[in-house]
């Protein structure tokens, strides 16, 4: 028999068990969950306090535990709807709820954006973590968020949506990117670090950005101005900086898996992109793997504007003859789709706190890329070009960064990154009724290794310094194919085959916090490049046979954050910057329009620009933000493109065509100038409003307009954003460039401009109203919808060859787990 005493003991465990449930189920529900109210993603880094001393940091997951801060109120018999919690983080609002509240909402709470965000980290301007408001530069950033949201479908579409950056696009397959009146090679691309400018980047259009998966990329900042004290040689007119997906960890024992896949689906050119990436990560160890791949068929221009845009006639071949054929619907853009695929691969380790390795592997070809505006050129009655296309153009990069962050004499931090990069690229052209295809295939192999610094002399003072080198080799050929019998011929390269292009340098960054309300950052930078190449004269009598330049080049910067007030702030940066002639500059043969011929120039020099910007932001309150800046940029010795003569004979005979000589030589001035300005604001707590603006002007030294300087552009967004819904309506608007406003190499393309009541080409003005809508069903599955163009404009962005999207309807499903 069970004795009272057994009896009394078995009830006393039963009793222990149910308190210890209890307390369990407590401890549970005293775990706070925070998430974004518009994609219920949670939130890392939310501070946590309450005016009595309580502090707590939410985790990866949104969560942090109350438990000490619940016991604190039962302690002092507090009442609930007086025992406050505070929730402040930099990119929300700051959010004030009692104990009785975060009960009745289940210990879960959906916060805000906030618009304002001085304390925003970036990285590009030093190259190391610092708050936005304490560096002098300006600087934009486009967050996965904002990627999320307006669903781009490519890198170049991903900078347009900042509404700060215009683009270009000769054809589908393209953008460039067009900063302060500056393009091309005098702008710096870096993925992850790493630059990718290489040695033939060109002056004219270039659409090697679109090499960049914008699926895969986690954060983009695109620093305005000089970057040539941080990033070298081409950073005249600004950086852009790519930072992909970063491979995640767990703080568990146990692997833990991430996925998302996005399908996209869009009308103007019945796009279908499929994009998927796996993430593996355990406690020192991760792996992240992506894959993108999307079709572009020929794309559907607007139904409303001028009808020079209009595709009349397309060329097709039958029976091996050349056909011009008439267009059923002058609306779609023949022969202008094509296709993409997007490889990421990166891995992990972080062996200690100290000490992180990251190896990443990037991947992009394109299929055939039809070179649009080359197709649509007339000679008389009949199309020029039957064929016109750049073959596949291939980008690999292999990359291994180290970072080490236990202090020592020299430096806190530590980061290593060593790449190696293989550009391939190539063209292809035949003229209409000829039985030649021309093919040119250049090939660029890139090393190169960054060493970068940080040693924190004391709380207010610090040094950034770092060391660069790069190197690369051109392969270049040319041959004629004969379609009707198979014969190759060879041709002339496009480049001197077998060229280098190297340079090395080292920066010194100073940064002092002079007051609490001001901070100084300057630096210096030096450059030594050296360029070769041997020039063969089986098809050209070149007055030289190899050019050979060895020169260098000091940049400097310096410039004050100064925040006089909370709601004020007052930037003014001066910083010089260069460019020195590569491979492109000097070596290149090329048509470079209709009638004329660029040729060699050996005795071309770097180019200067001298910049200088002021820019002032004023907030109110958590509310609104108003930001204005202003600049200024004279480039001496500036590579142009000019009217020359080869041999003393100012045209020559190119591929059967008598053409003008022209080559890139250095003018004596030009100038940029012109502002940027931004409005932010948060009208309620689910509505916010942001519009942007910017104004550029660029003259030479005979005040003939610059080809890059775009004209005046912006764009306006009304957000509205209940619980779990993004609804974004807004207005995308260009000003007009008149004839006298346009370089003379764009008045000398008739053929893609709109004609004025003289008959002579300009770029009109335009604007389009649009619309993206984006729904979370679950912390799993999101809706995406999208409505371009609503009014179905014809309008071709200036510049560019292609004609954008008519009417657009995008249709998304992204799914993660």
């Amino acid at each position: 028999m069970v004795s009272d005493q057994e009896r009394k003991n078995e009830m006393i465990r039963y009793l222990y068990v149910a308190l210890l449930l209890i307390s369990v189920q407590q401890a549970i529900g005293q775990v706070v969950s925070v998430k974004d109210a518009a994609d219920l993603q949670p939130i890392a880094n939310m501070f946590i306090y309450s005016e009595r001393g309580f502090s707590v940091l939410t985790d990866e997951n949104g969560k942090a535990d109350v438990s000490a801060f619940i016991a604190e109120v039962k302690d002092t018999d507090t009442d609930k709807d007086k025992a406050v919690l505070m929730l402040q983080h930099p990119s929300y609002l700051l959010t004030v709820i009692n104990l009785k509240q975060l009960e009745e909402r289940g210990f879960e709470l959906l916060l805000k954006e906030s618009v304002i965000d001085l304390n925003e980290v970036v990285v590009g301007a030093t190259r190391w973590e610092e708050s936005r408001n304490k560096i002098p530069q300006t600087v934009a950033t486009i967050s996965s968020k904002d990627v999320v949201l307006q669903n781009p479908q490519t890198s170049a579409d991903l900078l347009a949506t900042s509404g700060k950056v215009f683009v270009q696009k000769s054809q589908l397959g393209g953008g460039s990117p067009m900063i302060r009146g500056f393009s091309a090679n005098r702008l710096l691309i870096a993925v992850d670090g790493v630059r990718m400018n290489n040695a033939i980047y060109r002056s004219g259009n270039l659409q090697n950005v679109i090499s960049i998966d914008p699926h895969a990329v986690g954060n983009t900042e695109v620093i305005f101005g000089p970057g040539s004290v941080m990033y070298g040689s081409d950073a005249i007119g600004g950086v852009m900086l790519f930072s992909t997906t970063v491979p995640k960890f767990t703080d568990t024992k146990r692997a833990k898996v991430w996925s998302n896949a996005l399908m996209r689906y869009s009308t103007a050119n019945k796009e279908n992109t499929g994009h998927v990436d796996l993430n593996i990560g355990w406690r020192k160890w991760s792996f992240l793997s992506s894959a993108t791949l999307s079709d572009y068929r020929d794309l559907r221009m607007g139904a409303n504007g001028p009808d020079e845009y209009l595709r009349p006639n397309y060329v097709d071949q039958f029976d091996g003859q050349d056909t011009m054929l008439v267009n059923d619907d002058p609306l779609i853009q023949r022969r202008s789709g094509y296709r993409q695929l997007n490889l990421l691969q990166k891995v992990r380790f972080k062996p200690n706190e100290h000490l992180e390795f990251n190896y990443a592997f990037h991947f992009s070809r394109t299929g055939e890329v039809p070179r649009y505006d080359r197709l649509i050129e007339y000679a008389g009655d009949q199309l020029k070009f039957a064929d016109w296309y750049y073959g596949p153009q291939e980008w690999d990069m292999h990359s291994l960064s180290i970072a080490y962050t236990q202090p020592s004499l020299l430096f806190d931090k530590m980061r290593m990154v060593a790449a190696y990069q293989k550009y391939g690229e190539s063209r292809h052209d035949r003229k209409f009724g000829k039985e030649a295809l021309r093919n040119r295939y250049e090939q660029v192999d890139v090393l190169s290794f960054n060493w970068d610094l940080d040693k924190r002399i004391n709380e207010d003072h610090e040094l950034l310094y770092g060391a660069e080198f790069v190197y690369n080799k051109v392969g270049s050929t040319g041959f004629e194919l004969d379609l009707e019998d198979a014969a190759l011929t060879q041709v002339a390269s496009r480049y001197p085959d077998g060229a280098t292009f190297a340079s090395m340098a080292a920066y010194l960054n100073f940064k002092a916090n002079i007051t609490n309300d001001l901070t100084f950052i300057g630096g210096a930078r030096y450059s030594q490049v050296l360029l070769d190449a041997l020039f063969d004269n089986t098809f050209f009598d070149f007055p030289f046979e190899e050019v050979d330049i060895n020169t260098g080049a000091i940049n400097g910067s310096m410039g004050f954050a100064y925040r006089p007030t909370p709601h004020w702030q007052f930037n003014l940066n001066v910083a010089t910057g260069f460019r020195a002639p590569n491979v492109d500059d000097v070596g290149k043969i090329f048509d470079s329009e209709p009638g004329s011929v660029v040729v060699p120039n050996d005795e071309l020099d770097s180019e200067y620009a001298y910049s200088g910007d002021l820019s002032i932001v004023r907030t109110f309150g958590e509310r609104v933000q108003l930001e204005a800046t202003g600049f200024y940029t004279l480039l001496r010795n500036a590579m142009v493109r000019r009217d020359f003569t080869f041999n003393g004979m100012d045209s020559i005979l190119y591929d059967g065509t008598l053409s003008q000589v022209q080559a890139v030589v250095n003018a004596e001035a030009a100038r940029v100038y012109g502002g940027q300005f931004g409005i932010a604001a948060r009208l309620t707590d689910w509505m916010r409003i942001t519009s942007q603006y910017s104004i550029t002007k660029g003259f030479d030294q005979d005040n003939i307009p610059l080809r890059h300087a775009s004209p005046n552009f912006g764009s306006t967004h009304l957000i509205f954003e209940p619980n779990r819904t993004r609804l974004d309506f807004y207005a995308v608007y260009n000003g007009a460039l008149a004839f006298e406003q346009l370089a003379p190499t764009e008045q000398a393309k008739p053929h893609i401009y709109a004609m004025d009541a003289n008959g002579d080409p300009y770029s009109p003005a335009w604007v389009t109203f649009n619309m993206k809508a984006s729904y979370q069903v679950n912390t799993n599955i999101r809706l995406q919808f999208g409505f371009e163009n609503v009014m179905d404009l014809r309008y071709r962005p200036y510049s560019s060859g292609i004609v954008a999207p008519g009417r657009n309807i995008i249709l998304g499903l992204r799914a993660a787990i």
